[in-house]
């Protein structure tokens, strides 16, 4: 029998089935009942009770504190049966101003702090409303908003509050439902009225209209938002992602030191796990310059210190910390409400519309209580005025009656009157019967019927209840704004940056050590052969310019290294100094790997088809490979060339395809051979032999042969010569070379090779940074086996470390250059005979 009454009991229901109904109800509960904001009040359902419990127990704005475990307690007890965390942590964060815009709970003692550290047991805190809550609970008591039953239904709560304010824009709000989520930017009080005042003036207003009111968000902590066409993107469709930095100052220090002061974060930002990002980055050498980070912050606002090391440009380091830590974060905007219980993705317009209509519904079903409560009370006065009218037969019946019902029911049928006014009337006390008193009551009953007339009005007439609207928006506006707080600045990618980037030709100079630096082509000036030079940088004792060209600011530059990589910025991204400064160190500018030089820098104005870069290693070793290869935004470094053990690359060159290549080495030999010898490969390819080197010689050069060009050759001790490229017969690649200079002790070994025209400039700089320009067409024509002439003294330990050719770009007008030209000589003579 109990086998046959438990078989009566199951159902055979499909397990699917059961779980797609189950979950559903789960999901729709969190989502309602939990996670998402109500598009009228801007509350969660925690929120909410929380606010209404605060009311009902009386903690109002001018009250003392209550503790938090007895506001817990009734929220828990009353309307929100859940965990007593989740309910504390919610009141927490209504009362911290960094994660509220506008506090709804005046917390008092430890309620957390922006560095992550969190509030104190609920025991220990205490808390009441905040003057702002009162506006959202404004009005509540006189029928503006629908109750239903609590959890046990022995209670009452509040379905919505009047919010009397636009709470859902002016603090926002985030929460993760199933399936979908909600994250509302906070926004200025006075910003968000003024949009509201806008759409009441012209209901035709657009969301760009809007946005000269509301301009974007406007975090608890400040900050600055870069760009405007995100903001724009999630107030015409409800999403966007808007970038925000923190705000950050660069100041001057003693011993030409720079520190940066960074006094606001982005919102929702831990300031302590941001200084510890930025000491780990300092730490692991991906942020190089900074040597002391501190906090300074107190009770008079946020600030970060970040003192920089000398010679370390600021704004490089600024940049990288916005680039790779919290600095610079992203707020994912999804303006995710619910709608009559139902959610939605909703724009800017449509928050405000549904405002409105809440707004609307509160003044009418408000006005509509106070009528009512109104002509009441003037149904009771015009009771009153009878029975003084009447008062000597009032008097009279109500002694004739044995009780107070039957006195009543005498009022009424003589006088017919209501229940209530005959109550009334049994009610009045003697001093009623006052001349003064009688006044009291026409004056009331007269007040009274302008009140209900004006009343009835505002009931008949949309215009008027938009006009209590604005009124008393702008009564809030008054009371509660305050400054914006988040400013806002350009985007690099709103705009194409090169626009703003005057174009002009520039000196690119980057050191052994790293450090690069750009200048105006016109820095120096051509001096004759033989002549000193002038100080091109201040570096440091063992440190040299080991690269020097020139370029226009809005050409790219290829930065290849030795290790076989390759790096891409535009000329102007190189920061600019003064001749003799340093400049920056290269590793502030690119992610270089421990121990990785750059061993060529290639400007590119553009990467078009059918051109090639082709290579040259140590070992001689040499390989071509398209340009396009080479065409990519990452920062990180691209593979450009495989390298093998002992090898390093050391030159590179852009060309067309059809170029004949030229190689020298460190002990005076060159190779001539067509470049259609090395056929096309892939970027990562290793190359094939382009020199069959000697003992203990290397490359130390490699250029392109043009035709009426000659092969300048310059030496370590400051000598050199220009050899007709006739004297240089084409080989097969893989070749030995043949002789290009005669070495020895007086002129030291090679250390570059050039493919010169006579109307052709070059620079030669030595390893204690000193640079010379000269004329080309002044340096002595010369046989491939003589040993040259001096085109730089040098003396002690200096030695030529760098051959540089200047290129000037096709802009320049050719008879500007004349005239500069013939100025820079006569300049220069000048000087010589001086």
């Amino acid at each position: 029998m109990t086998e046959n009454n438990n078989s009566e009991n199951i159902l055979q229901i499909k397990i699917e089935d059961e779980m797609k109904k189950s979950y559903i109800d789960y999901a729709m509960s969190v989502i309602v009942s939990r996670a998402l904001p109500d598009v009228r009040d801007g509350l969660k359902p925690v929120h909410r009770r929380i606010l209404y419990a605060m009311s009902e127990l009386g903690i109002t704005p001018e009250k003392a504190h209550r503790k938090s475990a007895r506001i817990v307690g009734d929220v828990l007890g009353k309307y929100h049966p859940h965990g007593d965390t989740a309910v504390y942590d919610a009141m927490v964060r209504l009362a911290q101003d960094f994660s509220t815009r506008y506090p709804l709970v005046d917390g008092h003692g430890n309620f957390g702090s922006v560095d992550g550290d969190g509030a104190a047991a609920m025991r220990y805190t205490e808390a009441k409303m905040t003057k702002m809550t009162t506006e959202l609970l404004r009005d509540i008591n006189k029928n503006t908003v629908d109750y239903r039953p609590n959890f046990d239904e022995t209670l009452k709560e509040p379905t919505v509050l009047p919010s009397r304010f636009p709470n859902l824009l002016v603090n926002g709000s985030s929460g993760i439902a199933v399936g979908m989520a909600t994250n509302i930017p906070p926004h200025n009080l006075g910003e968000v009225i003024d949009g509201l005042l806008k759409i009441i003036d012209n209901p035709e207003v657009t969301i760009e209209d809007l946005m000269k009111k509301i301009k974007g968000p406007d975090f608890p902590t400040g900050g600055i938002i870069l760009g405007k066409n995100e903001i724009r993107s999630a107030y015409t469709t409800g999403r966007g992602k808007i970038k925000v930095r923190a705000k950050a100052n660069i100041e001057q220090m003693a011993n030409e030191r720079f520190r940066i002061i960074v006094t606001e974060i982005p919102y929702q930002v831990n300031k302590a796990r941001l200084i510890e990002k930025i000491a780990d980055l300092v730490k692991e050498k991906r942020i190089e310059g900074i040597s002391d980070l501190r906090d300074e912050s107190d009770r008079n606002g946020m600030r970060i210190v970040v003192e920089l090391k000398r010679d370390v440009n600021p704004n490089v380091v600024l940049n990288l910390l916005y680039k790779y830590t919290q600095m610079q974060d992203t707020f994912g905007v999804i303006m995710l409400s619910l709608v009559n219980g139902e959610p939605k993705v909703l724009n800017l317009r449509q928050m405000l519309d549904y405002y409105l209509e809440h707004q609307k519904e509160i003044i009418v079903r408000r006005t509509q209580f106070d009528l009512e409560k109104a002509e009441a009370r003037a149904h009771i006065l015009e009771g009153l005025r009878i029975a003084l009218d009447h008062i000597d037969e009032v008097i009279k019946l109500i002694r004739g009656s044995k009780t107070a019902q039957i006195a009543k029911e005498g009022l009424m049928e003589k006088f017919q009157l209501s229940e209530k006014q005959a109550q009334a009337i049994l009610d009045m006390r003697l001093q009623r019967l006052t001349g003064l008193e009688r006044d009291k009551i026409e004056e009331e009953y007269s007040g009274l019927l302008e009140t209900i007339k004006g009343l009835k009005e505002i009931l008949g007439s949309e215009t008027l209840i938009y006009q209590v609207i604005r009124e008393e928006l702008l009564d809030i506006k008054e009371k509660y704004n305050d400054d914006r707080r988040t400013g806002f600045d350009l985007d690099a990618s709103d705009f194409d940056i090169e626009d703003l980037i005057e174009k002009e030709d520039v000196v690119i100079t980057l050191t052994h050590f790293g450090y690069i630096k750009r200048l105006p082509s016109d820095t120096y000036r051509s001096q004759r052969r033989g002549g000193r030079g002038m100080a091109a940088l201040s570096t440091r004792e063992d440190d040299f310019v080991e690269h020097l060209f020139m370029t226009s600011t809005h050409h790219y530059l290829l930065f290849f290294t030795n290790k076989g990589r390759v790096y891409r910025l535009k000329a102007f991204e190189i920061p600019e100094a003064s001749r003799q400064a340093r400049g920056t160190a290269i590793v502030n500018i690119l992610q270089l790997e421990p121990g990785e030089m750059i061993a060529a820098v290639i400007p590119v104005k553009e990467f078009t088809p059918e051109h090639y870069l082709i290579m040259v290693t140590k070992l001689g070793m040499v390989k071509k490979t398209e340009l396009v290869e080479y065409d990519t935004s990452r920062r990180s470094g691209l593979a450009a060339i495989t390298i093998k053990e002992n090898d390093e690359l050391i030159g590179v060159r852009l060309t067309n395809g059809d170029k004949e290549v030229i190689i020298g080495t460190e002990k005076g030999y060159a190779i001539r051979f067509s470049e259609n010898d090395v056929r096309a490969m892939g970027r990562t390819a290793m190359g094939v032999k382009g020199i069959d080197l000697r003992n203990k010689d290397q490359v130390i050069g490699m250029d392109l042969v043009s035709e009426g060009s000659y092969v300048l050759a310059v030496s370590e001790n400051g000598y050199g010569k220009m050899t007709s490229l006739e004297e240089y017969r084409t080989q097969g690649r893989g070749g030995k070379g043949v002789i290009t200079y005669n070495l020895t002790n007086k002129t030291g070994e090679l250390v570059g090779i050039r493919i010169v025209t006579k109307e052709d400039e070059i620079m030669l700089i030595n390893n204690q940074g000193i640079v010379i320009r000269l004329e080309a067409e002044g340096i002595s024509e010369m046989g491939r086996s003589t040993q040259g002439v001096t085109l730089m003294r040098v003396g002690g330990e200096d030695k030529i470390v760098s051959v540089a050719k200047v290129y000037v770009s096709e802009e320049v007008v050719e008879e500007a250059k004349d005239m500069e030209k013939a100025e820079v000589r006569e300049v220069t003579e000048n000087n010589t005979e001086k």
